[in-house]
């Protein structure tokens, strides 16, 4: 007993000299709150409340933005201010006078990069579209590295050809600027000299036979256009239920953004699929360039300062897909909200000083186009819901107010579900937890694009599922199974899950210390990091 006494009494001597030295370099606890109160009440409070006074101007500055398309696309339906209506349009005739060459010369490139679900899709539905076979050429720009797809693409376009299509397979050897690289270079070949205007579709896109016909009037009979743009239509959207929270996105992006660019400025960001080119235009605007991502926005925004007019045509739709899983989700996510933005640090002088376009032109492609769709947008609902708003919960002296917070939310919301898919009204509240949770993501790929980082040009394929299920032989070769390891890797996002304990704690203080009933949102906000953060969400 003596020997344990000893031993407890050495120990709790240790504690005190520890417990003294603490206080000696860190002060007693009163001193310790005394500090922490001054520093709350002169950095952390000033800092909040200007980040909230930031946070209410960029969602004011949102909600101005949604009025303006809701009221533009409600000015169009009305007044029926379709693309017939505004430009002149009348279909190329088969009995015709001038016959075959009543009908100009058309390319349609089809850029693959081991596309091995969806390939099929592609080139059948380019090889079947309703133009006189002598004037359609088609082109397979074929990246593949792996041997056995260049292989069975090859074979495809065999098979077409061998049924009276005009179809050519060009292989690349390197994929030296990615999709950009492959375009470019489809169009340097002596047999497209004769073309006019170039058709553009990635591999899961499906046009219906006649959208050349529906589309080619626009460049014969206008010649200031150069570019006619069709809506995309998801043949999976019902897959799950990630596949219709982004169509509630593309939707409104469809509906909204675009045919308001287009039936009021005539501009627009090219959505590099599912539309065609006057190649006149494409050369004139300095052909396509890699040196971003966006691409297709690039040669887009370099034509119109050059003079050129470009046309969504709502009514005109293809057929594609959107990504089933998470992963592919977000990798295509982080190219579009990456390479607008490195773009935009590339294109804002030329845009400035260029002399072929409008000041009020110029005013809606810096502010309106770039700056709050493709910044403020993802930035104002990061920084206003789940960062602001959670440490406001725990810092009482900062309130937000119910407007910023509820109102302006729910009017944009409104506003958004209008328009976009009515039919999938009733995930409206699901689809703004899971924009909130994007928006994270999202945040990274826009400071990624405006700080021009070393990633900033990584292009990633969004994986394509297309009919594998259906069209699977037992002759083609299954895929190996992923290690175990890189699966959970791939699932668990530890950024997510980490907001998702923020947002926990926060909502939890709030219910206990707060009568502002923020905490059921914070709670539910919590479960939905908790959702993606695990991947529970998607295939």
């Amino acid at each position: 007993m003596q020997q344990i006494y000893s031993v407890f009494k050495e120990a709790m001597a240790g504690i005190s000299k520890k417990a003294l030295a603490a206080e000696w370099l860190l002060g007693s606890p009163a001193e310790i709150g005394r500090v922490w109160g001054i520093f709350r009440a002169s950095f952390i409070v000033p800092v909040l409340r200007i980040s909230l006074y930031v946070c209410l101007v960029m969602s004011t500055m949102l909600l101005i933005e949604w009025l303006y398309i809701g009221g533009v696309v409600l000015y169009v339906k009305m007044f029926g201010r379709k693309p017939e209506r505004r430009y002149k349009w009348e279909a190329v005739e088969d009995g015709s006078e001038m016959g075959r060459s009543a009908f100009p010369m058309v390319l349609v490139q089809i850029p693959l990069f081991n596309e091995k679900e969806v390939y099929k899709l592609s080139i059948g539905a380019a090889c079947s579209l309703s133009w006189p076979v002598d004037r359609l050429l088609i082109q397979v720009v074929d990246g593949s590295t792996d041997a056995l797809i260049k292989d069975m693409v090859e074979k495809e376009c065999m098979k077409w050809a061998s049924q009276g299509i005009n179809i050519i397979h060009q292989n690349r050897e390197t994929r030296g600027g990615y999709k950009a690289g492959a375009l470019k270079e489809g169009l340097n070949y002596d047999y497209v000299k004769e073309c006019e205007y170039v058709a553009i579709f990635d591999a899961d896109f499906q046009p219906e036979p006649d959208f050349l016909r529906r589309a080619v009037p626009f460049l014969i009979h206008n010649q200031e256009i150069a570019l006619v743009q069709a809506r995309w239509r998801f043949v999976n959207a019902d897959e799950c239920l990630l596949t219709r929270l982004e169509e509630m996105s593309l939707d409104y992006h469809f509906i909204a953004e675009q045919e308001v660019g287009s039936t009021v400025h005539a501009f627009f960001g090219f959505n590099g699929s599912a539309g065609i080119w006057r190649i006149a235009a494409i050369n004139e605007a300095g052909g396509w360039d890699d040196r971003t991502t966006a691409e297709d926005m690039d040669l887009a925004v370099r034509a119109v300062l050059k003079g050129w007019k470009l046309v969504y045509v709502g009514d005109l739709q293809v057929k594609s897909e959107l990504p089933s899983s998470l992963k592919a989700f977000r990798s295509q996510q982080h190219r579009w909200s990456c390479g607008p933005n490195n773009l935009f640090g590339k294109i804002v002088i030329d845009i400035i000083k260029s002399k072929k376009v409008s000041l009020w032109k110029k005013v809606y492609m810096i502010y309106n186009f770039f700056f709050v769709r493709k910044i403020v947008g993802h930035t104002c609902i990061f920084f206003s819901y789940c960062l602001v708003l959670p440490l406001t919960i725990l810092i009482p002296e900062v309130n937000v107010p119910k407007g910023g917070a509820v109102f302006i939310p729910c009017i944009i919301t409104a506003i958004n579900s209008i328009l976009a898919t009515p039919r999938s009204l009733h995930l409206i509240f699901f689809w703004i937890l899971f924009e909130s949770v994007m928006s994270l993501h999202l945040t990274k790929a826009i400071f990624t694009g405006l700080l021009g980082t070393r990633i900033a040009n990584e292009w990633i394929v969004t994986e394509k599922l297309g009919d594998s299920t259906k069209n699977k032989t037992n002759s083609e070769p299954v895929a190996p199974k992923e290690p175990r390891s890189e699966v959970l890797r791939d699932r668990i996002l530890l950024p997510e899950l980490g907001f998702a304990m923020f947002l926990f704690l926060s909502g939890g203080y709030g219910f206990l210390y707060r009568n502002d009933y923020y905490f059921v949102y914070l709670f539910l906000q919590a479960i939905t990091f908790t959702i993606v953060g695990f991947g529970l969400i998607g295939k």
